[in-house]
């Protein structure tokens, strides 16, 4: 199965209920031979019952199949993937974007 992903211009902050996110980073990671396709964003809730906070993410929509290959309705670049269903993968992939990302397993999601 793939999935398309839209690329959205690094650092634009999408406004959301309590604060905002923005994808920082793109990451084309090496992995047993295929290239995984990682996000990392940062998170800023700053107006919520709760309090304040601000936190780095990852999104790990899969396996890069095509790079860009073509573009959205919006004009966004599109890129197609297969999403990572190996669990003993997912914590290899996790492992490596908590020692070089400083994004932690709570904050990171698979597709």
């Amino acid at each position: 199965m793939s999935l398309e992903y839209a690329h959205l211009k690094l650092g634009e902050e999408v406004t959301a209920l309590a604060g905002f996110y923005a994808i920082v980073k793109e990451l084309r990671l090496e992995h047993d031979g295929r290239e995984i396709l990682s996000l990392i964003g940062m998170c800023s809730v700053e107006s919520s019952c709760c309090g304040n906070r601000a936190f780095y993410y990852a999104i790990v929509p899969g396996y890069l199949l095509s790079w860009k290959g073509k573009e959205n309705e919006a004009g966004l670049p599109i890129s197609e993937v297969e999403p990572i269903t190996d669990e003993a993968t997912k914590r290899e992939i996790a492992a490596t974007l908590e020692a070089t990302e400083a994004v932690f397993k709570p904050n990171i999601e698979f597709w």
